[in-house]
């Protein structure tokens, strides 16, 4: 890898993704949007001026799915890489699971980042959930954030209502309402948004309330050529009859004919995933319904990769076995072949040229079809088609010619399209090489690319890569504020509490702001304090101190970055764990010696008290707590302040949170206090200070190696430490 071009950080997170032999069809989360992403990384890493190219998704270590998935690195070329990262434990989950886990995804994104040292020079994220992962990121190293929706959640659920379903059941499957709500968010946030046709503007995007305010640019995927070659190149490149091909070829034919009764006919070939919307019934019932069809020509569908049916989802069980019964309704033995798998590397562009060259024709019969990439490598392969009157097989066929639209539910319009192009050489040879010459003309993944860097140049700082195609970036200079890019840069981190340690001696402090400016490319710092982020900026405020660049508030339950105080939500989930608030005030509840604290002493991971210590009155809610088994941490202070907080959060432990995130060596941290409430983050694995005017509450900690009492107070002594460790 080199280091002076192009980064492109891609993410999809839910499906199998592997390079070498894709399970494409498996489930319904391993589909095209897989095979677009894999695809699209290989060949933009092959660009002149891309230097790297990473394609992160899920970590997943289960014995159901194969140990590929397991390997954190996968190479695809020598430009291009696959990364996997943990997100949500080790198992294969359905990605209307993974919405809770995203924030950990997030967490180890940045990790990855700061551990290879180099950021990226835009993200674009592939779906929902890796939309908003990388909405995130984005926002956190200042650059450009691209999306491409692959499908849209306002889109489906219109579909399953008009399926019959409610939208409870609807919400509870699909987690549909978190799904539009992250899309809206991600569509008025992207910098560029990528859609393969313009009616999935239309259509999709315009059901959205953002999408006026979207960046959106049509550019079509692209398909690799050299897999998805003419069906005649063979008879003229004896190269390309290999063994390889050779047993490929004889494979799928013994697979088929064991099927067919009559094998030397045309064959009507469908691909797809067993899904209701790709409507597998409706070619079935068009094939079944017409004599003349059956007569001509057999039929082969490959729905998806399949063992045992009974222990498939429901919605792919309902399919095959719907699939199975409109066999025998038909009578359709020897006629229908019903592969239960296939492989899409080898295989797949195999099968095309074995349609072709039976003068067959691929049929996508799809209710709802938003690209139609089969349709294009079919016709690469220069199989005709007939394809639904939907999306994006219009802009397909408007292109190159190939085929024929039908409203695909009527089962005559599609056996009477069928027919026409079986029945007529003619038509035939013009569809085929018309799509063959379309195909290399509209939907090459070189073109996709050209397009593709086109699009993105303008979001790219002004001057940057001179060496891409068509020329430098032509962005703007303007610099937003980067905590991540920051945070993952810095040698050296400062964290001191605010009252007594940071303020206290004005000009001391005046001098700390100083030095700190003068250190900024190796030296960040921070506050921890038991105030809220509003209060905290009240302070702020009150002292005409600059902005930290992280801010723990709250006791240690909330995380804040840079000026515009972005909460870190990756720590507001790890500390959730058994965090239980409404339990909590219930259990406490018949205690007339506790107050709550006003509602700016109240947040959703701190539940605040005034007590005054009285016959063991703290013991009585310790002992509550326990009785009904809820996790949690008591911390009294000052002898009137009562805190509950989850049992992951406190000062100290947010700091070891931003050690693991950011990558920092404990040895590069500082941390400075003055009293027993910053005890917990000094002493930890980091530099302690412990500024000269300290309570008592801290001599215990002397003897500490790690811990440096300075004689100096306040702030000056915040600087003695900077200077004792060797951080200025």
């Amino acid at each position: 890898m080199k280091d002076n071009g192009l980064y492109v950080m891609h993410i999809s997170i839910h499906g199998l993704i592997r390079h070498r032999s894709p399970e494409l069809g498996r489930d319904a989360d391993t589909g095209g949007q897989i095979k677009y992403v894999l695809e699209l990384a290989k060949s933009l890493g092959e660009v002149e001026g891309v230097d790297r190219v990473d394609l992160l998704t899920r970590l997943i270590d289960d014995k159901r799915v194969s140990t590929d998935y397991a390997v954190p690195v996968e190479e695809i070329t020598e430009y291009a890489r696959l990364i996997r990262l943990p997100c949500g434990g080790k198992k294969y989950l359905r990605k209307e699971l993974l919405w809770p886990h995203l924030e950990e995804f997030i967490d180890n994104t940045i990790t990855f980042i700061t551990k290879e040292g180099r950021t990226p020079d835009l993200i674009h994220g592939h779906y929902a959930d890796a939309g908003y992962v990388a909405m995130e990121l984005a926002a956190a190293f200042d650059v450009p954030f691209v999306f491409t929706g692959h499908s849209l959640g306002r889109n489906k659920r219109n579909k399953l209502i008009g399926d019959g379903l409610t939208t409870t059941k609807i919400d509870s499957q699909y987690k549909i309402e978190t799904r539009i709500d992250r899309e809206e968010r991600i569509i008025e946030t992207a910098d560029l948004i990528v859609v393969s046709t313009q009616q999935e503007i239309e259509e999709q995007y315009g059901l959205y309330d953002n999408t006026a305010k979207a960046a959106l640019q049509v550019i079509p995927p692209g398909l690799d050529l050299e897999a998805f070659y003419p069906y005649y190149d063979i008879q003229f490149d004896p190269d390309l009859f290999s063994d390889e091909v050779k047993q490929t070829r004889h494979t799928l034919l013994r697979e088929l004919h064991r099927f067919w009764m009559s094998p030397d006919k045309p064959f009507i070939l469908a691909l797809c995933r067993p899904d209701h919307r790709k409507n597998i019934a409706g070619l079935i019932s068009a094939y079944g319904t017409d004599p003349e069809l059956r007569a001509v020509a057999n039929l082969a569908i490959f729905a998806g990769l399949r063992s045992n049916i009974s222990d498939m989802e429901d919605n792919e069980k309902d399919v095959l076995t719907d699939m199975l019964l409109h066999m025998d309704r038909y009578d359709l033995y020897g006629k229908l072949a019903i592969p239960k798998k296939h492989d899409f590397a080898t295989e797949v562009p195999e099968l095309y040229r074995l349609c072709a060259e039976s003068n067959g024709v691929f049929v996508n019969p799809a209710l709802v079809e938003p690209f139609g990439l089969t349709l294009i490598e079919a016709s690469s392969c220069g199989v005709p088609i007939v394809a639904t009157d939907d999306g994006g097989p219009r802009d397909i066929v408007a292109n190159c010619q190939n085929g024929i639209l039908v409203d695909v539910t009527d089962s005559l319009q599609i056996a009477t399209a069928i027919k026409s192009i079986l029945l007529d050489k003619e038509q035939w040879t013009m569809f085929s090489n018309n799509g063959i010459n379309g195909v290399r003309s509209h939907y090459s993944w070189r073109a996709h690319c050209e397009k593709y860097l086109d699009a993105i140049r303008g979001l790219l700082p002004k001057g940057a890569h001179p060496d891409l195609p068509g020329g430098e970036a032509a962005g703007s200079t303007n610099n937003r504020p980067s905590f991540g890019r920051r945070l993952t840069n810095v040698r050296h981190l400062l964290i001191t509490d605010i009252d007594n340690t940071l303020v206290g001696d004005d000009a001391a402090m005046e001098r700390l702001f100083y030095l700190l400016e003068e250190n900024r490319d190796t030296i960040a710092w921070g506050v921890a304090t038991g105030r809220s982020l509003e209060l905290t900026i009240e302070i702020m405020t009150e002292y005409n101190f600059p902005t930290p660049d992280i801010m723990i508030c709250s006791v240690g339950t909330e995380i804040y970055y840079g000026p515009d105080f972005r909460m870190d939500k990756g720590w507001q989930q790890h500390i959730s764990w058994q965090w239980q608030a409404e339990e909590i005030k219930r259990a406490l509840a018949d205690f007339d010696f506790l107050v709550s604290q006003e509602a700016e002493g109240q947040r959703s991971h701190k539940i605040s008290y005034y007590l005054e210590e009285k016959d063991s009155r703290l013991q009585q809610v310790r002992d509550a707590l326990d009785d009904t088994k809820l996790r949690c941490q008591v911390i009294y202070s000052h002898g009137q302040f009562l805190d509950i907080l989850p049992l992951r959060a406190s000062k100290g432990k947010a700091i070891e949170y931003l050690i693991q995130k950011y990558d920092f060596s404990p040895r590069h941290i500082m941390v400075a206090g003055d009293s027993g409430n910053d005890a917990d983050m000094i002493d930890g694995r980091t530099r302690g200070l412990v500024v000269g005017n300290h309570s008592d509450e801290l001599d215990h900690l002397c003897d500490r190696p790690n811990i440096y009492f300075s004689p100096e107070s306040y702030a000056a002594g915040i600087i003695d430490g900077l200077r004792h460790y060797g951080f200025a």
